[in-house]
């Protein structure tokens, strides 16, 4: 008999911490999994799928715009958020009901509390004050907004929690950020018909993209009247005589909006949890130290997802899940392999990528092709938008392997998960060549570029 109550307690209901917990349960583990809000987690609930469901609703007025240079003639079109805000609602408690039914049937325990670290072995539960015992923990409880503490008035400005749920539509926002989640929602507001402004500290949005995707899209984006503010911050916010926010920038003085909403970052959930009294380690950040097979500093307690700031996408946490399972009941050492991910920005328009962007290559490479095409895309012959296409392989001249691939238009993120797999593989540039095009689409261009747009060679740009 079992020294402990269960064999595997999953702090955090999210992505990571139910497929870790079902795939235990299903294997006959005795398991527990204890989650303080909804199941789902950050993707589910407030993040990717209450996301792109804004997005497609912020679709719709170019769509309809659209229709006229195509025959089509569209009658008076209105929005009504809050209708959007219930059918969200709707969708989200779908998927989390089928998160429970999966736990449920696999026959884990599905606990409704916060939970705490109590020891190395030992986790209390907040509802009941009761603390159980586990052979092993696994910690999955992601993470959360900045709130930028540091900002003067920061407590009038909200963030991604809580723009999926307000009680209005603002006529006007500020979004403070330059990353995708300021990007992303700097489009969804800006479609849906709010003035939107985006200030970003930076010299350009998007950091850790390629510099084209980066360019192209600010382009697009102050194309359809999005004002970004580059290299400016947010010195204060306060209310003016009629409720509004006034936020005072080191630059560009004071915007006056509706709302101000911050994306300045995400950080891990671990205060409070007990790490201290278990003797978990974290960074400087609060982020919980693994090593390669997702084992803290203590034995038999664990961290997945977000909470140890390795890669925050949701497909990472679920594969990071599958990992530990393997290495820790099938006797099947697996280390999760972050390279080569694919990943997207579902801004308006898109950006799918993966591998290197053509900087990070020109440093690691003696010398470098890139095959780069800009396009008007087919949609837009008709609709009269002046939006553009860009397509960018980036190769590696010496054995011809294509290391980055990344795309500014519609359906990137649907591409991007094919590019995915292509150089997953180790596909060459002959590769591409050899692979026969499909034809009319504007993924074609990605075996079309026979010559390469230019060269890098030693950081130097060449022919």
């Amino acid at each position: 008999m079992s020294a402990f109550d269960y064999d595997l307690f999953v702090i955090g209901g999210g992505s990571g911490g139910v497929r870790s917990g079902r795939l235990a349960a299903a294997m006959g583990k005795k398991v527990a999994i204890a989650e303080e809000f909804r199941y789902g987690g950050t993707c589910v609930i407030r993040g990717c799928v209450p996301k792109k469901l804004y997005v497609y609703a912020s679709q719709y007025s170019e769509h309809f715009e659209d229709a006229a240079g195509f025959g089509w003639t569209v009658g008076e079109s209105r929005f009504d958020w809050r209708k959007l805000v219930a059918a969200k609602e709707q969708e989200i408690t779908r998927l989390e009901a089928l998160y429970r039914k999966g736990l449920a049937n696999a026959g884990a325990e599905i606990l409704d509390t916060r939970a705490e670290l109590a020891g190395p072995n030992a986790v209390r539960l907040l509802a009941s004050g009761r603390t159980v015992t586990a052979e092993r923990i696994v910690i999955a409880v992601g993470g959360h907004p900045s709130p930028h503490d540091a900002l003067p008035g920061h407590e009038l400005c909200i963030t991604s929690s809580e723009a999926f749920d307000l009680p209005e539509l603002p006529k006007s926002i500020l979004i403070a950020g330059g990353g995708y989640i300021a990007v992303e929602f700097a489009n969804i507001f800006h479609g849906l018909g709010v003035q939107t402004t985006l200030i970003y500290r930076g010299k350009e949005i998007l950091s850790r993209f390629d510099q084209d995707m980066r360019r192209g899209l600010h382009a697009a984006m102050e194309e359809k009247g999005i004002r970004i503010l580059c290299e400016d911050i947010i010195q204060s916010v306060s209310l003016d005589a009629e409720g509004r926010r006034v936020a005072d920038t080191m630059k560009h003085g004071e915007i006056v909006v509706d709302q101000v909403m911050l994306a300045l970052g995400r950080v891990p959930n671990t205060k409070g949890l007990g790490l201290e009294a278990a003797g978990v380690a974290t960074n400087e950040l609060g982020a919980i130290l693994v090593d390669a097979y997702s084992r803290t500093s203590v034995a038999g307690i664990y961290a997945l997802g977000d909470v140890t700031n390795r890669v925050q996408l949701t497909p990472v946490a679920i594969h990071e899940a599958m990992c530990f399972i393997e290495t820790e009941y099938k006797n099947n050492p697996t280390s999760p392999d972050h390279d080569l991910i694919a990943t997207a920005v579902f801004s308006q328009p898109e950006i799918g990528t993966v591998g290197l962007t053509e900087d990070e290559a020109a440093l690691k490479f003696d010398e470098i092709e890139v095959y780069r095409a800009e396009f008007r895309p087919m949609k837009a012959t008709l609709s009269g938008r002046k939006e553009k296409t860009i397509m960018k392989l980036v190769v590696s001249t010496s054995d011809r392997k294509v290391v980055g691939a990344h795309i500014l238009g519609h359906d990137a993120g649907e591409m991007a998960q094919l590019l995915g797999i292509s150089l997953k593989a180790g596909c060459t540039k002959d590769d591409f060549d050899r692979t026969m095009a499909v034809h009319p689409t504007a993924a074609e261009e990605l075996v079309t570029m026979y010559q390469p747009s230019y060269r890098v060679r030693k950081g130097e740009r060449v022919g």
